[in-house]
């Protein structure tokens, strides 16, 4: 069973790279089952990305906007959603 619509998968495949430095999925089912392994969330705009690193513990001092929505594990799916894995 799917959790991540297609526009979260195709935003993974095609930004995986950022984050590893190997390919870790090639279809939407290996994105899907990948995503759904290390926990990964999708928030719904910048503002819930910033709350859930502070939610996490995440350290993010000094950090503003922009730093945190180019961390590598932050994929911008596109359509003011965002995708969080940390793996």
């Amino acid at each position: 069973m799917t959790q991540f619509d297609a526009k979260v998968l195709d935003a993974f495949l095609e930004q995986q790279e950022k984050l590893f430095p190997e390919i870790v999925a090639e279809t939407r089912e290996e994105a899907d089952d990948f995503l759904a392994e290390c926990m990964a969330v999708v928030v719904e705009s910048k503002q819930e990305v910033w709350d859930y690193f502070e939610e996490e513990g995440v350290d993010i001092a000094g950090m503003d906007e922009d730093d945190i929505l180019e961390a590598d594990e932050v994929f911008d799916i596109g359509d003011g959603r965002y995708l969080i894995v940390e793996c």
